[in-house]
């Protein structure tokens, strides 16, 4: 979409948020159960992750195979050589995430930044010191982080900053952390800790004046088996001692020059095993949780809500989502709740689960299938060319924005109201896309049976939007060869709700644009909340879309709410046409 048409939709979802966000005051403190701010103001922060920007992995770009970030860039090189992908590198971190993201995430109602970066930006790895054990400092990195702590603070955001890629890598699952396991991890390594400390020590006395400065995040989702080898992910780990050792050295070295920030410390087992890590060892700590693929309940998030009570500490959800719109409202609603913030993973990739997604061309998709084994090498012409398309997609201007990401992050959480995903104004005719429904939550604006992903919840095998395309609710939307989009897997009793504007109020005639592999579907109206006698009872006929007539329907005038109701699903549905 055009960059001015992104905008105006921008401003029309500001959200008025609480007195956190517009009249932030000062260093934030852990207060009891609380982050509060200088005049002791509770402060819900609702942030989001800028993942991918000085860190890639691989799912984000469709290039799981390769995973760690150093094997993108190797693959990179493999088809233009290694002065390119330098030169790739350097305009992906000028392009991926500028000023008008954040001007972008602020409209939208974010009140805080996650700052995930890797070290590389910012020292050189112990293995390539000149001098061993000194630390050779980049100003790359830190130019970077000035640049977006000057947008945030513009916006009256706080900026978190986090250690996501230390030296070494902190973990097993080596593309969150950009680790080569055929060097010494973080844990193996004295010299990998001793530059770990000393950045921290080094940022801290940076930022240790700055006021929009959130807090320092010291190690993202640490997962390693310190007791054995067989807990690869360090979920069954019950002392920890490596990693307390850790974090309390980190925060020695930062509260030798900085006495004002928060420090926010994360368990192992992404984050989430706190075994052997208390007690907290200074008294601005806030405790960070990771939360994915599992139930919005109470039951999921209990263990830190004992946290939180045992030990008045502030709790956070330091990363979250990857999921669909229903399961992030919920989410959030139940962290909010309990005086938790949180922190979204992530603004933008390939995909619908976030704010901003980078679109995916049919030459960036050959360069995949290439390092994927099924294609061919591309010359190194048509690389360097498809590199850069892609690279100009990651600029918010080409991005697609998917407003209805953030209305479920921001007004469904306050509502169940419903608002129209487009503008539809019936005067003599009205043609309805079918994925243009309403906005608003699972239940208001629409019903699907599968409406979220629970991936990490043994036997549940639900997976949200089955097609993956144009929105992130439960409503499983395809992509047809034409490039139209449509609703599919459809199945009995689903619904979908579409608002609409009359000029004149009368009686119109109502057809659906629908097609069936398996010669089923039967299709009923409810309108305005009342449920319709005319219904498509008649079996929904072949594979070809074709039109099927559901009779004539009352319309008032002005507002209207037709709701289309599968009485049997099998069949998918293109459009909703009024005459």
């Amino acid at each position: 979409m055009k960059f001015r048409k992104l905008f105006r939709l921008i401003f029309t979802l500001c959200i008025a948020t609480t007195v956190n966000q517009a009249n932030a005051q000062g260093f934030l403190k852990a207060k009891g159960h609380l982050i509060v701010n200088e005049k002791g103001e509770k402060v819900i922060l609702r942030g989001m992750g800028l993942g991918g920007w000085m860190l890639q992995e691989g799912y984000m770009f469709r290039v799981s195979n390769l995973g760690q970030q150093y094997r993108i860039k190797e693959a990179i090189s493999g088809v233009v050589g290694p002065q390119k992908a330098d030169e790739f590198y350097e305009k992906w971190l000028k392009y991926h995430t500028t000023k008008a993201d954040i001007d972008s995430l602020a409209s939208w109602g974010f009140n805080s930044i996650r700052l995930p970066f890797h070290y590389n930006l910012y020292t050189l790895p112990v293995d390539r010191e000149p001098v061993a054990g000194q630390n050779t400092w980049l100003e790359k990195g830190f130019a970077l982080t000035d640049s977006l702590l000057s947008w945030c603070k513009a916006n009256k955001m706080y900026l978190i900053l986090d250690l996501h890629a230390a030296p070494g890598g902190q973990g097993n699952d080596l593309a969150i952390s950009d680790r080569d396991p055929s060097k010494p991890s973080l844990w193996e390594s004295e010299a990998n800790q001793q530059k770990t400390v000393a950045l921290w020590k080094k940022l801290a006395d940076r930022y240790k004046d700055e006021k929009w400065i959130g807090g320092y995040d010291l190690l993202n989702e640490t997962n390693w088996g310190f007791e054995g080898p067989k807990d690869t992910r360090g979920t069954a780990e019950n002392k920890n001692a490596p990693l307390r050792k850790l974090l309390i050295e980190i925060t020695e070295a930062i509260r030798s020059v900085d006495k004002n920030h928060i420090i926010i410390i994360e368990g192992n087992g992404f984050g989430n095993n706190y075994r052997g890590i208390f007690p907290l060892w200074d008294s601005n700590i806030v405790v960070s949780f990771h939360k994915y693929g599992n139930f919005n309940n109470e039951g999921a998030i209990q263990s830190f809500l004992d946290i939180q009570k045992n030990y008045n500490v502030p709790v956070w959800l330091g990363e979250s989502g990857e999921n669909s719109n229903t399961w992030f409202t919920e989410a959030i609603t139940l962290v909010e709740k309990h005086d938790i913030g949180w922190a979204w993973w992530q603004h933008k990739k390939i995909g619908i689960n976030n704010p901003l997604e980078i679109k995916l061309t049919k030459n960036y998709q050959d360069l995949v299938n290439y390092w994927a084994g099924k294609g061919e090498k591309p010359d190194e012409e048509k690389a360097w060319k498809t590199l850069n398309e892609f690279l100009e997609n990651t600029k918010i201007q080409n991005n697609v924005f998917h407003k209805d990401v953030i209305d479920a992050m921001f007004r469904q959480v306050q509502t169940k109201e419903t608002k129209p995903f487009k503008i539809h104004l019936l005067k003599n005719a009205l043609t309805i896309n079918a994925v243009d429904y309403d906005l608003g939550r699972q239940g208001s604006a629409y019903f699907d049976k599968d409406t979220a992903s629970y991936h990490f919840t043994p036997g549940v095998n639900t997976q949200g939007n089955r097609g993956r395309m144009c929105r992130n609710d439960g409503v499983d939307i395809y992509q047809a060869k034409t490039g139209d989009y449509y609703i599919g897997h459809i199945e009995d009793g689903e619904w979908l709700q579409y608002t609409i504007n009359v000029a004149k109020a009368g009686t119109y005639k109502l057809n659906v644009k629908a097609s069936s592999k398996d010669n089923t579907g039967e299709i009923s109206l409810n309108i305005n909340g009342t449920n319709l006698s005319n219904s498509l009872s008649n079996p929904i006929k072949g594979e070809e879309l074709k039109l099927y007539s559901l009779g004539n329907v009352k319309l008032k005038q002005g507002e209207n709410k037709i709701r289309v109701v599968a009485r049997k699903g099998g069949f998918d549905l293109k459009e909703i046409q009024l005459n």
